[in-house]
């Protein structure tokens, strides 16, 4: 069990970030590992033709045995949306005795693999060679197997935090955390990580808490060494919808009618539904959406409702009775 212990301020800045550099590293977890996720094996099966020119020797050599990972590689966030060469650079810049101790603790208490091994036998000018090569292949497998779908988790990613913080609003730390997985608890203003390789306990100390939803995670991940400020990497919700086709709206005159995109928004609305939600599955823009569902409601076709910070949208009686008289 891990432990985070979180004062009144801890919790006071407690915020969350994306991590397009986290999402691809995480990734590797899943090329190493395909049973760790099933929903994610189309995405596994189209990439690993993709990356058959890359050194993925070195690429799993940074995923450990028990699937840790080193901590240099995932750097916590310092704004809310980084770009992945920003986060990047912040990996370049590790000094060699951090690459060297994080690859080691990832590893523990198995023996480093080959690529690993033979650098850090070496001077701190042998491991600043095996991190900058490390840089050169994380941006070269971003570009081929997470940027083109950087968007669309993006979308995904932000919906689930915009349903965390109403979360924390309406229930308290207890309540965020005990939505995020079963392996989470707070008592007693500590943070329980349970079915961890190790365990510790972390003082946040006015250093707040920095939360991340990730595609690529199963289970919470917290950095592997005592020394890292705390930050916790979670399940996002709604991967399972990820990898599904975009909804076709209904055929005939419903299309006709209303335009493609809004046909199948409103084939959506027969649940209520956020407007990040909405745009996360149809893997267009907030804005666009916003666009659609004024037109939508103008004309009696979809009602809405506040709810805490978020305005819940669904299908009218009326929207309803002409899905099923045209749809």
């Amino acid at each position: 069990m891990i432990r985070f212990v979180l004062g009144v301020e801890d919790l006071a800045d407690t915020r969350f970030a994306l991590s397009p550099l986290g999402e691809t590293v995480l990734s590797l977890r899943v090329l190493r590992d395909p049973g760790l996720g099933a929903l994610h094996l189309p995405w596994r099966r189209a990439v690993l033709p993709r990356i058959a020119g890359l050194d993925t020797g070195l690429l799993m050599a940074l995923v450990a045995e028990r699937l840790t990972l080193p901590d240099f590689v995932t750097p916590p966030s310092e704004r809310f949306a980084p770009d992945f060469e920003e986060e990047l650079a912040v990996v370049w810049r590790t000094p060699a005795a951090q690459v060297r101790r994080d690859l080691v603790d990832a590893h523990q208490p198995d023996p480093l693999p080959a690529p690993l091994r033979d650098a850090l036998a070496g001077d701190d000018r042998v491991v600043e060679a095996l991190r900058d090569r490390v840089c050169v292949l994380l941006r070269a497998y971003w570009e081929i197997a997470v940027r083109p779908l950087w968007p669309r988790m993006r979308l995904l990613l932000e919906a689930d935090m915009t349903y965390r913080a109403r979360q924390l609003a309406l229930g308290g730390a207890r309540r965020l955390f005990a939505g995020m997985h079963p392996n989470l608890s707070w008592h007693a203003g500590v943070l329980h990580i349970d079915k961890m390789i190790s365990e510790h306990t972390v003082a946040a100390a006015g250093r707040g808490l920095l939360l991340s939803p990730s595609v690529f995670v199963h289970k919470p991940a917290p950095p592997v060494s005592p020394e890292a400020p705390p930050s916790l990497i979670y399940p996002s919700r709604g991967v399972a919808t990820l990898w599904d086709p975009v909804p076709e709206g209904p055929p005939g005159a419903l299309g006709a009618l209303l335009g493609a995109a809004r046909a199948r928004l409103l084939g959506l609305l027969d649940e209520p539904l956020a407007t990040v939600e909405l745009a996360e599955r149809l893997r267009v823009t907030p804005s666009a959406v916003s666009q659609h569902l004024k037109v939508l409601y103008d004309a009696g076709l979809v009602a809405r409702a506040r709810d805490g910070r978020r305005v819940l949208y669904r299908r009218s009686a009326l929207g309803d009775g002409l899905m099923g008289r045209v749809g």
